[in-house]
């Protein structure tokens, strides 16, 4: 199936693009890597790709394949998040930088080793290295929602209930929402670097839950693993009301391109198509899906969650229950859509095109 990128023409020009040229992108094997790589590809540009071993082309061989038809150049290094030094030969002559690797996972055994060290330790390492290259005048970060907040019911403390680029978590811990944690450690230290010096400009990009089809044959994207469930019958006697943000990855891809061409770019972007809940999610799905996958469209009442949530998903824990089920979600956008331009897809269209992409 052939995905389209964006949903209509944007307001920017994308000519501006090729004047950053080459590009290093880390993560570029990932769900948003991905539609990044080949957004920049379609353009003509030079990318440096990163991955942490050459040899198992089978991680990013859709990369490679990307390469070979688009018109675009692609270049591939190895380079490990975890060790200084690393991303020197990949940076060498790069003009701008998506930092797009750090890991999301939910099941965890380790936080500390599979989360706060890649996420924090890999920013710091492709920041200095950014000092150490003259050519980097750019840094696109991507960051995440969960550095603003940590469980919905944070939001009842901010105004009008509602996210805004001003906000920050500070309720998530190494044992209560670690990914949240490692992510707003990350784009702290990243902050703490970027106004130390005065070579390169930094963005973030603050992403809610990102879903839509993926590039990546062996995506192991959170968001498609709960599509997964709703389609395999996991969920089948129904779902647990969470309010969330979600935006297409398509529309993520285009807001790392646009905070790159765009003027009027500063500081942080919430990227957020639409404030929703994971019943929404289920409920619009069994309309098109229902009759041929056991797709749930009622919520389990919260005491039924939170006395077997945390023994059926790992990860989940009856604090995170206790925080965000039946609790709504809120983010102010306008900042993405001025600042931007972004055109969000409708909520249906990424739902039904990441469920057929699974």
């Amino acid at each position: 199936m052939v995905y389209s990128l964006a949903p209509q023409p944007q307001v920017l020009s994308m000519t501006d693009i090729n004047t950053y040229s080459p590009i290093l992108i880390t993560g570029a094997t990932g769900y948003v890597g991905s539609w990044v790589t080949r957004l920049l590809l379609e353009q003509g540009v030079t990318v440096h790709i990163t991955v942490r071993d050459l040899k198992q082309k089978s991680r990013y061989q859709h990369l490679i394949d990307m390469g070979q038809s688009l018109p675009g150049h692609i270049h591939f290094f190895q380079a490990d998040l975890l060790k200084e030094g690393s991303f020197s030969e990949a940076m060498q002559g790069t003009k701008a930088i998506f930092h797009i690797a750090s890991p999301f996972k939910l099941a965890i055994n380790d936080p500390q080793t599979e989360l706060i060290d890649p996420a924090l330790q890999g920013t710091k390492n492709v920041l200095h290295q950014a000092n150490q290259t003259p050519s980097v005048k750019k840094v696109i970060l991507t960051s995440s929602c969960a550095a603003m907040f940590g469980d919905n019911i944070d939001l009842h403390s901010f105004d009008n209930h509602t996210l805004t680029e001003a906000c920050w978590n500070t309720s998530s811990t190494l044992t209560h929402n670690p990914y949240s944690y490692s992510k707003t450690l990350a784009e702290k230290a990243a902050w703490d670097i970027a106004k130390q010096q005065g070579q390169w400009e930094m963005i973030a990009i603050n992403p809610c839950l990102v879903m839509g089809p993926s590039l990546s044959p062996d995506s192991d994207s959170e968001s498609l693993r709960l599509l997964r469930q709703l389609k395999d019958g996991s969920l089948r006697p129904g779902v647990a009301n969470i309010g969330m943000g979600i935006v297409d990855v398509r529309d993520v891809a285009q807001a790392h391109i646009n905070a790159l061409i765009s003027p009027k770019a500063e500081g942080r972007h919430i990227i957020c198509g639409h404030s929703s809940s994971f019943l929404e999610i289920a409920q619009i799905l069994h309309k098109k899906y229902g009759a041929t996958h056991p797709i749930p469209k009622r919520a389990l009442p919260k005491i039924l969650c939170w006395l077997f949530g945390p023994i059926m998903l790992k990860g989940i824990t009856r604090k995170y229950i206790q925080n965000n089920v039946n609790v709504s979600w809120k983010a102010n956008t306008e900042k993405s859509i001025s600042d931007l331009d972004m055109d969000y897809r409708p909520l249906d269209t990424t739902l039904f095109d990441a469920f057929e992409s699974i």
